[in-house]
């Protein structure tokens, strides 16, 4: 079993909402930590820069607000995502907002860098660090992340392209702190998939585009809802690092999906508002997105998750390997939950 942290502990469903740049805002963290799971949002999404401290405000107070109301059922901490690539002008001024209001859970993207792990410890915050492969993994544990994100084939944003089994089983051999799993996980299944691997949290982000609460274009959550992995387009173009994006958003920029440039990584930045403006107009999306149907609050969402969950767990528990036969469970049929 991990060693967790407590403040990892505290969440009532193994799952961490990703930060999704541009659209993740105060209203729909604490709608995600209200329902039981760490919500999360870009720093970078708050501009200027100065409407951080507000937003910072809004959640603490939003999620004090609940815990007072609901001792019984009390939110679970939220996350801050940082990107500490050099790039990132405003890291200074965001971390400074961040000890101020003892975020409870720093997520860092885009490099390790030991010195904001110290400044996290120092308010005492956990630090989860987002890699795409084993070497990263060890990088980030060597310059003090506490946790990992491991980021598979198949996630929204930048993804990487390793086997989200291999990345988990390389990782487990030799970590045994917090670990979440991101990659094309959009139903409860596919959180007890992630928990069943190794990890301790499923880490979803596309399928909360298409929510009530997220600050995305109508026409984007519908074709998170309209869309399936057929649609995605895995491309370095438009930040410098691969990354996961929907097909029709590219023919909508006048680009052709399936004949794109490639870029060169020096081109990467995130400070300025000519990057950010890329994120508007081609969508990022992960290939799970095919479990979406609907435009829903992030609750709602979120319950349907726990449900599944539920469900996938009930049908694990009802298969049994054939008497007297030496063949896996996998091979027996499953016996589905009731309803």
């Amino acid at each position: 079993m991990s060693k967790l942290p407590d403040v990892l502990r505290a969440p009532r469903l193994p799952i961490i909402c990703s930060p999704l740049f541009i659209i993740s805002n105060p209203k729909l963290v604490i709608a995600q930590c209200i329902a039981g799971a760490i919500g999360s949002m870009p720093a970078l999404n708050a501009r200027p820069s100065e409407l951080l401290d507000e937003w910072l405000a809004e959640i603490t107070e939003g999620l004090d607000a609940w815990n007072r109301a609901h001792p019984d059922r009390p939110a679970a901490p939220y996350a801050i995502n940082q990107i500490v690539h050099k790039s990132n002008d405003r890291l200074d001024h965001d971390m400074a907002l961040c000890e101020k209001y003892k975020v409870p859970v720093v997520i860092t993207s885009l490099g390790a860098r030991e010195e904001i792990n110290q400044a996290v410890h120092g308010w005492g915050g956990v630090v989860l660090h987002d890699v795409i492969n084993n070497g990263f993994a060890h990088k980030a544990v060597d310059k003090g992340a506490d946790g990992l994100i491991a980021v598979a084939a198949g996630a929204g944003g930048h993804a990487g392209v390793k086997s989200p089994f291999a990345l988990v089983q390389e990782i487990r051999e030799w970590f045994d702190g917090p670990l979440a799993l991101s990659g094309s996980i959009a139903d409860g299944a596919s959180v007890l998939g992630a928990l069943a691997m190794g990890a301790d949290f499923a880490y979803i982000g596309s399928a909360f585009i298409a929510t009530e609460e997220a600050r995305a274009p109508e026409g984007y959550k519908q074709a998170i809802v309209n869309a399936t992995s057929d649609d995605i387009v895995y491309s370095n173009l438009f930040t410098g690092v691969h990354g996961n994006y929907l097909a029709p958003s590219i023919r909508a920029a006048g680009l052709d999906p399936d004949n794109l440039p490639t870029s060169d990584p020096s081109a990467m930045n995130f400070g300025s508002n000519a990057k950010a403006k890329a994120w508007k107009d081609i969508w990022g999306s992960g290939q799970g997105i095919g479990a979406v149907k609907a435009v829903v609050p992030a609750g709602e969402l979120i319950g349907r998750l726990e449900r599944e969950m539920e469900a996938a767990s009930a049908r694990l528990h009802g298969i049994r390997p054939a008497a007297g036969h030496a063949s896996t469970a996998a091979n027996q049929p499953v016996v589905q939950a009731k309803a």
